[in-house]
């Protein structure tokens, strides 16, 4: 039954701070993020992180910072009570990890907790145990602050019964140490879970360190299968690593993005991130990536999420395209046989030959490029496509060649079952699927030759009138120059109410009402859309697929090295359109090992 409504009447101090505990501590790891960020906010360089139980016992975190002075500890406790901010204009261009005021009261009000505390030029240190009376007690104490959180929601037992084993919350805390030490790689962390050292990372200064330190925090492959992203345009940076598409994940479990160093969830940057991971991932695969972003702090709200786990940026549009076109063009650059020359980790380093690379390409079929590469001709990668007569397949040997100018996926040795090409490189064996990789290729330039000529339309016999939202209503208006450019005519004919007149040529016969609702939808939502591309890239896929060279074709090795210069020389070649690898390199150590020579 409802019980009767009482006189309106303000809420207990101690009720007030355990309903924020509520939107703020979850968990022990909300709990050792609220402390682990007071301690970056103080310019810790240090920060030990200690758990019991998962932190359900105990949580400590110590720091090196500028510490608290004496007479402040009392006030640290109190609610919404702070150093970071001070007026309204502070809120609106917030450049702290903190700024709400009600973390240490919250965390107080559900736990047993005390602060020890520390400034340079203090004599001692001072502490202070939360719910008890009196001045703060002399305590010997580095410079720095020491929180020790004991008996996590003894108070509200409720609360504590939603809690997870031991292992789940410690998985927690670990995970959130590891999105902290991404974020801040010049501070050192150490995380201790009873009583045994967990993680000792040590800080890291320039961008190889860091890549290493990603490296020890989400494994060796990520570090080894990354590209490095730098980029500036219209006032945004954009820095960190991503993924190659070959190293994509079943889940996206390795995904950080970060804000002005603050670890957040956006939907319009995770679209961004698909967009350009398009072509190239295999059906629900996910990329991994560990980017920062930074911008002024007046053009994204940090204060939209009780437990800022959310921002809000002033123009998501110029940010959601920003990142699209930064990670597009750096994903595209994923060539067959290129190194990832921003990736110190992932790059081979110098190997001799065991004997002289020869390519079984006649002298006269053999042209020299401007980088050294010697390059079989085009017009040999022709008979791939049917346009001429299979060349005779018996080739004289040419000279033995520097191992300086063997070509990244090196000179064709043979095919195997019809299937796949066998070729030497100075790094060892390379085995390329040659349907694979030749339907890369058709498909690339299949969309080079749409962007060189303009999108043709084909008119609706009878336009199409559609029901739509009123955001994607306004959207068609808003954005109808831009369609046209894509070979769509959608007018708006009235207030919830859009009619289709043309689609792109290339998309004839297909459902055109529910076409519109899509891009509609995603401009609508993101200020932006690829579907129309994205389906017609997937009639031109189609095209590639039937206009490959099949399987169990024969090819003569001059053919065999013209698809490995083409597979070089063009975007995105490292996979199919399918997003499945087209090559992969098996190197001399690798193959020793094999075969246990050297033992």
């Amino acid at each position: 039954m409802l019980r009767a409504m009482s006189a309106i009447h303000p809420l207990p101090l101690e009720l007030v701070n355990q309903i924020a505990a509520g939107e703020v501590i979850e968990r022990p790891a909300s709990v050792v993020k609220e402390l682990a960020e007071n301690s970056l906010d103080a310019g810790a360089h240090k920060i030990d992180i200690e758990v019991e139980q998962g932190g359900m016992r105990l949580i400590r975190v110590r720091d090196d910072g500028a510490g608290i002075a004496a007479d402040d500890l009392p006030l640290a406790l109190a609610p919404h009570a702070t150093s970071k901010i001070a007026s309204f204009e502070d809120l609106v261009c917030v450049a702290s990890m903190g700024f709400r005021g009600e973390a240490l009261a919250s965390v107080a009000s559900v736990s047993r907790l005390t602060i020890t505390s520390r400034r340079a030029g203090d004599a001692h240190g001072a502490r202070i145990v939360a719910g008890t009376s009196g001045a703060p007690q002399p305590a010997a104490h580095p410079v720095g602050t020491t929180v020790e959180v004991r008996d996590l929601f003894h108070a509200v037992p409720a609360r504590r019964k939603f809690l997870r084993s031991e292992r789940t919350e410690f998985g927690h805390v670990d995970e959130l140490v590891r999105s902290l030490a991404l974020a801040r790689p010049r501070v050192e962390f150490r995380l201790i879970h009873n009583g045994k050292p967990v993680r000792v990372l040590r800080p890291a200064v320039d961008a190889a360190a860091q890549l290493q330190r990603a490296g020890e925090l989400l494994g060796a492959a990520f570090a080894q299968n990354c590209l490095r992203i730098e980029h500036a345009a219209a006032g945004l940076v954009l820095t960190g690593w991503i993924g190659l598409p070959t190293a994509s994940r079943a889940q996206a479990d390795q995904q950080y993005f970060h804000v002005n160093g603050r670890l957040v969830r956006d939907k319009s940057v995770a679209h961004a991130v698909r967009q350009a991971y398009a072509d190239v991932l295999y059906h629900g695969r996910h990329p991994a990536f560990v980017l920062f972003l930074e911008l002024d702090p007046a053009t994204v709200d940090v204060n939209v999420h009780p437990a800022k786990r959310e921002v809000r940026f002033r123009d998501a549009r110029l940010v959601h395209d920003f990142m699209f076109h930064a990670l597009h063009s750096a994903v595209a650059e994923t060539r067959a046989g290129r190194a990832t020359e921003s990736n110190p980790l992932s790059r081979p380093g110098p190997m001799e030959p065991r004997a002289p690379l020869r390519e079984n390409v006649p002298d006269r079929a053999v042209r020299q490029f401007g980088l050294g590469v010697h390059e079989a001709p085009v017009d040999a990668y022709a008979v791939l496509l049917g346009q001429r007569e299979a060349v005779n397949p018996a080739s004289p040997p040419l000279p033995a060649v520097a191992a300086g100018d063997v070509p990244p996926l090196g000179y064709a040795l043979a095919q195997l079952a019809g299937i796949y090409i066998l070729a030497e490189n100075a790094q060892g064996l390379v085995l390329v699927d040659m349907h694979a990789a030749h339907e890369r290729v058709t498909y690339e330039r299949l969309k080079a030759a749409r962007a060189v000529d303009a999108v043709r339309s084909q008119q609706l016999l009878v336009p199409e009138a559609i029901a739509v939202s009123d955001r994607e209503a306004a959207a068609a208006e808003e954005y109808a120059t831009m369609l046209a450019g894509f070979g769509m005519e959608l007018d708006r004919s009235g207030p919830r109410q859009v009619t289709v007149r043309r689609i792109p040529a290339l998309l004839d016969g297909a459902d055109a009402p529910q076409l519109a609702r899509d891009v509609l939808g995603e401009l609508a939502e993101h200020g932006s859309s690829r579907r129309l591309e994205e389906l017609q890239n997937e009639l031109l896929s189609t095209m590639a697929c039937h206009g490959s060279v099949r399987a169990h074709r024969r090819l003569a090795v001059p053919e065999m090295n013209a698809l490995l210069r083409e597979m070089e020389a063009t975007e995105r070649s490292g996979q199919c359109n399918h997003g499945r690898p087209t090559w992969t390199q098996l190197s001399l150590p690798e193959l020793d090992k094999l075969f246990l020579r050297g033992r």
